[in-house]
């Protein structure tokens, strides 16, 4: 069972309208599972009131202290009048002490004429919690919440080992990330440049794919192929990107003929260069491989955002092919699921 936070509420007894403000947001935060000290709740008579905020303060078990802002409180504390100030002289040197800024918190709950929030002037350049604006309340109170239990929305990610083309001084780079950004930032903000960003990444993404074409260099050829797909990885996340961006932002079936002639164009792959003669079908097997990868990708990311009208025109087209004296007699084909011979495509049939 999780042991609920202990939290401090140190706040100015400004007027009625304010302390019962301040009564119901402790109430609140009780709701939600906080152990809420609160004067009004916890300092009786003949209790010694010092004694009382010195060990608000000082008490480890005490894991976190809201300091609510309004006009009043910042002026008794920077001034160090009455409770306000005794509170700012033991909380001030913990603040600017401690390292580990995670026990205190300022809460806004008014703001000036100018619409800047009350803060001491210790405070000044910390971050705070803002409940001062009604509308957006329940978003603050949410992001309170997750201070004070430690839970915050936005969680720093594992951290992953450094891309190969980075820790392997010959690992192979497609050379696309500048690109792949311009594209996806001209289609996210609707830029007339976009579908010509879109289409020159796709163009780039195509020639650039020689560099993955495996060598002679005398290694396992199975070794050789998950290494190569290994090291395309991160132009796959690249393209799905892009692909996800556009299924997003636009209507996507404008950009399915370009994503159709990228297809198209990476036929040449699937077979050596004209000026090579000798040659193993497994040689491209690596391409064969990245091609049905990114053509399956293509189609998931078109089915989850339900573009299925962009997933059926790609599953449709045909594909021409150039060198036909290598595939077969037909310039025209569809794709195939064999990939038992060199003459065959890879992809799902449509028939």
């Amino acid at each position: 069972m999780t042991t609920a936070p202990r939290l401090f509420i140190s706040y100015s007894w400004s007027n009625p309208t304010h302390e019962q403000w301040v009564v119901d947001l402790a109430t609140e935060l009780r709701s939600s599972g906080v152990d809420v000290i609160l004067d009004k709740w916890d300092l009786r008579e003949g209790h010694d009131a010092l004694a009382f905020m010195e060990k608000m303060i000082s008490d480890a078990s005490i894991t976190k202290v809201i300091i609510v802002c309004d006009k009043i409180y910042v002026s008794k504390a920077d001034g160090r009048a009455g409770g306000v100030g005794t509170e700012t002289q033991i909380i001030s040197p913990e603040i600017y002490a401690k390292q580990a800024q995670d026990k205190f918190v300022a809460v806004i709950a008014e703001r000036d004429e100018n619409g800047k929030p009350y803060l001491p002037i210790y405070y000044k350049s910390r971050i705070y919690v803002d409940l001062s604006e009604a509308e957006r309340y329940s978003e603050n109170f949410e992001k309170l919440l997750r201070w004070i239990f430690d839970k915050p929305l936005f969680v720093k990610p594992e951290l992953g080992k450094a891309p190969a083309f980075i820790v392997e001084p010959n690992a192979i780079a497609l050379g696309t990330s500048v690109l792949a950004k311009r594209a996806i930032e001209g289609v996210k903000n609707g830029k007339e440049y976009a579908r010509g960003a879109v289409e020159e990444y796709l163009n780039v993404f195509s020639e650039n794919l020689e560099r993955y074409r495996m060598g002679s260099d005398g290694g396992e050829p199975d070794e050789q192929i998950v290494k190569s797909i290994e090291e395309f990885t991160p132009a796959r996340n690249e393209y799905i990107q892009v692909l996800t961006t556009l299924t997003q932002y636009t209507d996507v079936r404008e950009y399915m003929s370009a994503i159709h002639r990228f297809f198209e164009s990476l036929v040449c792959y699937f077979l050596p260069p004209k000026d090579v003669s000798s040659y193993t079908n497994i040689d491209f097997d690596n391409f064969k491989f990245i091609a049905h990868e990114l053509f399956l990708y293509t189609l998931a990311v078109l089915i989850r955002a339900e573009k299925l009208d962009a997933a059926t025109y790609l599953l449709s087209q045909q594909y021409y092919v150039a060198d036909t004296q290598r595939y077969s007699n037909e310039p025209i084909l569809n794709f195939y699921a064999c990939t038992s011979t060199p003459n065959h495509w890879i992809f799902a049939t449509v028939d």
